[in-house]
Formats: C-alpha cells, sequence, structure tokens
C-alpha cells in the first residue's frame, strides 16, 4: 500500500511547510478555506503588464540556475540501475470553483512503477493562468508537496520528477519542468502532450509527417527551433498510440536521459509517475465536490482546465 501523508484524505487540517532550501518562502499554509461554487474574493483577477515583467524577470534569474546535462550516478547506469523512486506532480482544477485546485504528488518505485507514496489536497489557486507562465500558477504549491515529503518521508524522496508540461521546450527556454527543478534541486523532465510553438516550431504538414514516421514505441526525432538549438524531442511513448509526447529537459538531466527514462516509464501513452498523480488528483476532486482549501486568499481566472487547454508552458 502506498504512504499517504496526512491531509491526503478528507477532513481539514493546520500545518506549517519549512523555508525552500534556496531560502524562498513558500505560500503560507497556516489556515484553510472551506469554499464551494463559483465567484468569491479575486475572481476574474488578471496578470497586469508590470506582473509579467517581474514574472519574465524571474525566470530570467533563474534560468541561469538550470543544468542541461547529467548530474546524478544513476543516470550514468545501464538500464539506470540506481534509480529506485520517480515522481510525478500534477495539479486538477475544479470545474465548479476555478479558484480551487487539488495538487497531487506521487513516487512510484522503479523499474516496477508501484505507487510508494502520495499525497492530494485542496489548495487555492493564487494566480492567474497567463500562457508562458504556468510555473507561478502551480509551481509554489508542488515545492510544498516535495517539501512535506522531504520533512516526513524522506526516505522516499524522489530521485527524478516527471512534470505535465514543458521544460527548455518554452518561450524563455524555462518552462514548469525547469522552475520546479530549480527551487527543489531534482532533477526534473518535462512531458508536454502538445507542441508548444516556440522558436519557430510549429505543427504544420512537415511535422505531421514526421509524427507518422513514428511507426514503433520509442522512435523519437529532434525538436530544432530556427535558432539551431535542440529544444526537445517528439516520443512515440506507447505501440498502442500514434500520439506522441514532447520531451524536455528541466534541470539536472540530458535529453538523451530524459527521453530514455520517460519510454521506459510508459505502460500507457503518458507516463505512470504523472498518470497516477493526474488519477489520483481527480479522483480527489471527484469524492470532494467542496473540500478544505489551504492557504490564504485564493485567486481564479483561468481557462477552465489546464488539461483542457493543453497549453502545456
Amino acid at each position: 500500500m502506498p504512504r499517504s501523508v496526512p491531509g491526503s484524505g478528507p477532513g481539514p487540517e493546520t500545518r506549517s511547510v519549512p523555508p525552500a532550501r534556496n531560502g524562498r518562502a513558500p505560500a503560507a499554509l497556516s489556515g484553510e478555506r472551506w469554499r464551494c461554487g463559483t465567484g468569491g474574493p479575486g475572481a476574474a483577477m488578471a496578470a497586469s503588464p508590470a506582473q509579467r515583467r517581474r514574472w519574465k524577470r524571474e525566470q530570467a534569474r533563474l534560468r541561469a540556475s538550470v543544468l542541461e546535462e547529467d548530474t546524478e550516478p544513476w543516470q550514468k547506469e545501464p538500464q539506470f540501475s540506481g534509480l529506485h523512486r520517480v515522481g510525478g506532480v500534477d495539479l486538477s482544477y475544479s470545474k465548479e470553483d476555478e479558484s480551487r485546485a487539488c495538487a497531487s504528488l506521487v513516487v512510484l518505485s522503479y523499474p516496477d512503477l508501484e505507487v510508494l507514496y502520495q499525497d492530494c489536497r485542496m489548495v487555492p489557486v493564487t494566480a492567474p493562468y497567463v500562457a508562458g507562465f504556468l510555473a507561478f500558477r502551480e509551481v509554489p504549491v508542488l515545492v510544498e508537496a516535495v517539501q512535506r515529503l522531504q520533512q516526513e518521508e524522506p526516505q522516499l524522496q524522489p530521485q527524478v520528477l516527471l512534470v505535465d508540461g514543458n521544460g527548455l521546450l518554452h518561450p524563455r527556454e524555462f518552462g514548469i519542468a525547469c522552475h520546479l527543478g530549480v527551487l527543489t534541486d531534482l532533477p526534473c523532465i518535462g512531458v508536454a502532450k502538445n507542441l508548444l510553438h516556440v522558436d519557430g516550431l510549429v505543427r504544420d504538414e512537415l511535422h505531421k509527417e514526421q509524427v507518422r514516421s513514428l511507426q514503433r514505441s520509442g522512435e523519437a526525432f529532434p525538436l530544432t527551433g530556427a535558432s539551431g538549438k535542440v529544444l526537445g524531442m517528439v516520443l512515440r511513448s506507447h505501440s498502442n498510440s500514434s500520439r506522441p509526447l514532447y520531451v524536455s529537459v528541466g534541470h539536472r538531466v540530458s535529453l538523451g536521459t530524459a527521453v530514455a527514462l520517460v519510454r521506459a516509464c510508459c505502460r500507457f501513452r503518458v507516463p505512470e509517475p504523472i498518470r497516477q498523480a493526474d488519477i489520483r488528483s481527480r479522483e480527489y476532486l471527484r469524492r470532494q465536490p467542496c473540500a478544505p482549501v489551504e492557504g490564504l486568499e485564493a485567486a481564479p481566472a483561468s481557462p477552465e482546465s489546464k488539461k483542457e487547454t493543453e497549453s502545456e508552458d
């Protein structure tokens, strides 16, 4: 049975979380709010031009810390023999109230891909959705989830995180997988289900033809932008699905290692750590139409769901 942290199931709780290792304090978790239905404080929030400029500066500052190469011994071993724990993260948004979401962190064994740990809880959405800045909406609560695991079950800390979104495949080469990796200092891999149009990359007929050429599971081709830089790889992850994945470096991993590990984690099209995080967050939402939201004021202003818009930035 997987280990579930207190608060992963129904019922209120109050908890404090230590600061991140880089000294950046996470959003407060000192209380909780019960909310059900739409509207309420912070409704129709939007990011101002000044806010977007601040976010861009923050991305540029953190981008300098991204490591695009393998840094861990297990990454250099055949079949990743030193790898034992792979994490996956996901947020599922409430359709009744866009200011609420379920944040999910799971840790799976490797190579068996059995769930060892899960943490699902309702959280406030404290930033609007803005294309290219998804990390400022989702990363704070994901960092907190990683910190809870490090504090309560350190022996189960994942050796690598798979993220539903992009890494270097991003307008400023700093997508959510990079952002989460830098703030947690864990190896991270971006796994997107749709192509983000950056650096001249488009889903045109040539791209579609290249995708059709991927006939077998594990086949892939590089995504080379107009700048000449390879920003990611297009991977056919499973023989039963012709729809590819878009894999990119997040932090402390090479592109080759990222592609090989994603492929090794796929029982279906989507790698199992992300798939399990998604399944469990959606089930948590389904079972709790009105659950406690941890934290302070929540602010919505987003499309109906990141899963439905598939912007994956």
